[in-house]
């Protein structure tokens, strides 16, 4: 939970937290915040807001019905047999773009 602090005049002040960026990311990081004109901190706040809405904004996984056990072998048993052709592919994996 972040740690909320008072001001000098009584008021209380917005949360904050404490993160830890590795090198490379806090130079991007601050890369950006100087192309918008902005603290690095308030860079890291207005990102991680984008980050919360498009992962709330994103149509949720659901999950398949469960099965059980013997089903669920029973249905793997059945299935037909299929050769792979020629030798397993690396998988690559890409970056989502950022909405």
């Amino acid at each position: 939970m972040a740690i909320r602090q008072n001001s000098t005049n009584g008021k209380p002040k917005s949360p904050r937290i404490q993160v830890v960026l590795p090198e490379s990311l806090c130079e991007e990081l601050t890369s950006l915040a100087n192309e918008e004109s902005r603290t690095v901190s308030n860079m890291a706040k207005v990102l991680i807001q984008r980050g919360i809405k498009a992962h709330f904004s994103k149509e949720r996984f659901v999950s398949p019905p469960k099965l059980d056990p013997d089903t669920f072998r029973n249905k793997l048993e059945n299935q037909s047999i299929k050769r792979l052709k020629g030798m397993p592919k690396r998988i690559k994996y890409s970056k989502q773009p950022d909405n």
